[in-house]
């Protein structure tokens, strides 16, 4: 049986909540609405512990009633990078927590042959080193596409990444932390292992056509 002190690079978000719904989500009859829907909220519970670690500044404010001390989230600016396409249902969440946060896009897809991933689009703003990404994709399966999609950014002069995903498979775990050692994983889930197709088990199926009706 695998467990998460098996993968140094991997946390799993166990809370409560999450759990509940992410057990909704993987039921092969939740409607494509309700789907969408438990993929928003998740991935917002998930970036209350992804996100535990910003640092902080004191700042003054003017209350109604006098001036006071308070604290502002400093340091790097944040920028999601959904991974295309089924990264996109993780976006808005994330967004009503951080709404000034920026958003590139990468877009990657399976061989289902090759299982191996093929890039086709890659846009993320110009001053790459001076921010911290969150790159999103609801499965960590093989891994390839999770590692394809880091060397991009670190191509485009990234330091500072975190991958977030709502289920994760072994094999994509030990991937990603075999090309990308420094990359800290966040899941709600680590599941069994793959199948022969590359589908994680027992996961929930594939996230992009149950988020976009196309299964």
């Amino acid at each position: 049986m695998n467990t998460a002190s098996d993968f140094p690079t991997l946390s799993i978000t166990r809370h409560p909540l999450i759990q509940h719904k992410l057990t909704i989500l993987r039921d092969r009859s939740t409607p494509t609405k309700i789907f969408k829907e438990l993929v928003d909220e998740i991935a917002m519970l998930m970036a209350y512990e992804t996100t535990s670690d910003l640092p902080l500044e004191a700042t003054p404010v003017e209350t109604p009633l006098e001036p006071a001390s308070g604290w502002r989230v400093s340091g790097k600016k944040m920028t999601l990078v959904p991974i295309l396409r089924a990264g996109l249902g993780m976006v808005e969440g994330i967004l009503r927590l951080v709404p000034s946060a920026r958003v590139g896009h990468i877009g990657l897809y399976r061989n289902h042959e090759t299982l191996e991933p093929v890039d086709y689009y890659f846009k993320v703003p110009g001053d790459a080193g001076e921010r911290q990404f969150f790159v999103l994709d609801p499965m960590l399966a093989t891994g390839g596409s999770a590692a394809v999609a880091v060397a991009s950014l670190k191509r485009a002069g990234a330091n500072d990444i975190r991958f977030m995903c709502l289920v994760a498979a072994p094999e994509g775990v030990r991937r990603l932390a075999a090309a990308h050692p420094d990359i800290r994983i966040y899941c709600a889930a680590l599941d069994r292992e793959l199948n022969e197709q590359g589908y994680i088990l027992p996961g929930l199926g594939d996230a992009g056509d149950r988020l976009f009706g196309t299964r």
